[in-house]
């Protein structure tokens, strides 16, 4: 039994069982509309129950530590059965493991300190939590290796690296296993060890990977081919209680932080984007006019509201479908989702693609969300392995860029990003989708929520927040000729003040699933504030960047978008896709 704890601000939903903890019903003050089901939500009127019980409560009520969840944080969507990595070196991974300008070598006490934790690992001395992961040694000794063989002089090891590393190989290479040596010293060029160049792995399926990896490790690059047939041998990851797949664990570690490090290129991003298409068969195809692909990261929000899912619903309205996909809790930030969300009102986040593309025909519908759990099963196999190598790989990229469901109408993609340079990459895997229309948007936390707040004179580095660069289907003759469909390329920087927003501090959710729910529903509900904002300028700005049927007119594009939530349509949109999730078998 888990006990379920619902913390100050709370809300519920009479369409799954409610919070409970000793008996207590946290209710709400505000009721929807008797057709809508007399469903409610509000703040609490209750005393807000405490997130953390202290050991006498739980002696009373029988339970450990491990037995309490909280659905209304997201940190609670882990999985209790994920092991947690060694936190020692996993800081260590996060200064080594990034690019040629971005990484920063660690200094003697730090090289001292995590070299004498990994030694201590293999040889057994730190258990659980404490203990090295093999994911954790082969991302960490990949970016090292990479450092060493391809990395600008000012990037490459420290003196004190080298007098650590010095130090304690000698030791390590007789302890750590041959695979997490192969990817320290593949060659033997680094350290002398003969071991590295002799390796090829345990079985045919880690021989590809293996060669692959040589040319990674030196800083290399791949072909498409070449990514796509290593991902499909070693894709989906099962890594075994008892070992069995430890080295592959380590290997594939090293491929995607190696592949991430070496900055990747368009081929090998497309491979990684494509690998997995049929993994289920040909996608569904669903009889809409228009379809939206949404790209949101997939490790969700830490800090700020979250608004696609909302908007999601408003655009349904007005016949413009969409797709939502991602997954229940992802590393590194481990935010909020909106699966996260649907789970916590009680929709069901289980569909098939082919549920899916039910539910996008349904007519008083219009909007889907799918799981990587249930359609893409492979990349769902890595979630321990992208908290264990810490930064994240170039599938974090790719994900966004899907088709899980096609549509017989014309079709969009939409992705956000936060790190310059990512957006003519994304837009390109966009265009090789082959959509009439791609967005990429930078927006707050890099997710595709644009703000009303007026930017700062001491706005971080890099492209600012609202911006959007894409392309869309267009019939003009200056428009590009790409695989046969003419688009037009723009980019934009989104001033919510010129379409008469007024500025307004974005508000915070803080990992809180159900604070988000609550900003979302009571716009929908009609509340005007910012949350509504900024729903009805994500809907109506998507739609006119995109250039959909009716928003043509950026100021036409948002009324509408008004028009769906004051009219109650789009709340009762929201709410109707909950229970018709529930009943699809």
């Amino acid at each position: 039994m888990e006990v379920l704890l619902c913390p100050e601000p709370s809300l519920s939903i009479r369409i799954a069982e409610p919070c409970r903890l000793n008996r207590l019903n946290i209710r709400s003050s505000l009721r929807f509309p008797a057709e809508i089901g007399g469903r409610w939500i509000a703040r609490a009127r209750l005393p807000a129950v405490k997130a953390v019980i202290d050991s006498a409560t739980l002696d009373q009520l029988g339970m450990t530590e491990s037995e309490i969840r909280n659905p209304a944080v997201s940190s609670t969507y882990r999985s209790s059965k994920l092991p947690k990595p060694n936190q020692t070196v996993l800081e260590a991974q996060a200064r080594v493991c990034t690019g040629p300008e971005m990484t920063k070598p660690l200094s003697e006490e730090q090289a001292f300190k995590v070299f004498d934790t990994i030694l201590r690992s293999v040889r057994g001395e730190l258990k659980d939590e404490d203990r090295v992961s093999r994911a954790q040694l082969g991302a960490f000794f990949a970016g090292m290796t990479i450092r060493a063989n391809a990395f600008p002089e000012a990037t490459q090891w420290s003196e004190g690296e080298k007098r650590a590393i010095g130090t304690f190989w000698p030791q390590l290479v007789r302890a750590l296993p041959p695979d997490v040596v192969f990817i320290a010293d593949p060659e033997g060029s680094i350290m002398g060890s003969s071991i590295g160049p002799q390796f090829v792995g345990n079985d045919t399926t880690e021989m590809r990977l293996v060669g692959a990896l040589r040319e990674v490790l030196a800083g290399g690059h791949l072909g498409y081919e070449e990514v796509q047939g290593v991902l499909r041998d070693v894709l989906p990851l099962n890594v075994e209680e008892d070992g069995k797949d430890s080295s592959k664990e380590s290997l594939v570690s090293a491929f995607l932080i190696g592949q991430r490090v070496n900055r990747e290129t368009d081929r090998e991003l497309k491979a990684y984007c494509l690998a997995f298409d049929d993994e289920l068969g040909p996608p569904p195809v669903a009889d809409v006019r228009s379809l939206t692909h949404y790209g949101e990261p997939y490790d969700g929000n830490t800090r700020f509201f979250r608004s696609t899912l909302f908007v999601a619903a408003v655009r349904s309205c007005y016949g413009e479908s969409s797709l939502l996909h991602g997954v229940d809790w992802m590393p590194p930030k481990g935010g909020i989702t909106e699966e996260q969300m649907l789970k916590f009102m009680g929709a069901n986040t289980h569909l098939t693609p082919l549920q899916a593309k039910d539910l996008l025909e349904d007519k008083d519908l219009g909007f889907a969300y799918l799981s990587q759990r249930e359609a893409r099963p492979s990349l769902y196999s890595l979630i321990q392995l992208r908290e264990h190598i810490k930064k994240r790989p170039p599938l974090a990229t790719t994900e966004k860029v899907q088709q899980l469901v096609r549509a017989s109408g014309r079709e969009a993609v939409v992705a956000g990003f936060y790190h310059e340079g990512y957006e003519e990459p994304l837009l390109m895997l966009m265009r090789r989708r082959g959509v009439h229309s791609g967005l990429v948007v930078k927006g707050e936390e890099g997710a595709l929520s644009m703000t009303t707040r007026l930017k700062s004179g001491n706005a971080s580095k890099g492209l600012p927040v609202n911006y959007c660069s894409g392309f869309r289907s267009s019939t003009t003759a200056s428009a590009l000729e790409v695989d046969g469909v003419s688009r037009q390329s723009f980019s934009i920087v989104v001033d919510a003040k010129d379409y008469g927003f007024q500025s307004t501090d974005t508000p915070r959710t803080d990992r809180s699933v159900s604070k988000n729910i609550e900003l979302g529903l009571a716009a929908l509900h009609g509340q005007k504030g910012p949350a509504y904002d900024r729903i009805v300028l994500n809907a109506g700005m998507i739609d006119h960047l995109l250039g959909c049927d009716g928003a043509e007119d950026v100021h036409s594009a948002l009324d509408r978008a008004r028009e769906a939530i004051d009219s109650g349509r789009a709340l009762k949109r929201f709410l109707n896709y909950i229970k018709a999730s529930n009943k699809m078998k």
